[in-house]
């Protein structure tokens, strides 16, 4: 079995900082993603989530789907990214949109 912990390194950076901290006694570790901005992500991941390659999948796709909604992209853009089956595939933040300028007089 793959190192979870290198999954989960190598989808995230260098996109993001990846921090993983042991928890709880059960073996529950927190991610938390950061960038300059700060802090994208946290989540807990449990040891059967961590042992388990399928559900440790499924929670990475979980959090990249948080993420690119965070973003701003469509929910069929993430799923079309998702469906591709590259789940090291990331979306990129939308172009900023170009508000109306409006001026109280």
């Amino acid at each position: 079995m793959d190192n979870p912990f290198q999954i989960i390194t190598d989808t995230f950076s260098p996109q993001y900082r990846v921090n993983l901290s042991i928890q709880r006694l059960d073996g529950s570790i927190m991610l938390t993603l950061s960038n300059e901005e700060g802090v994208v992500a946290k989540r807990m991941i449990s040891a059967e989530q961590r042992n388990d390659p399928q559900r440790l999948k499924r929670l990475v796709q979980s959090i990249q789907f948080g993420i690119a909604i965070e973003q701003g992209h469509s929910a069929m853009d993430i799923l079309t990214v998702m469906t591709d089956g590259d789940s090291h595939k990331m979306l990129q933040p939308p172009p900023p949109r170009n508000q109306p300028f409006s001026a109280g007089l």
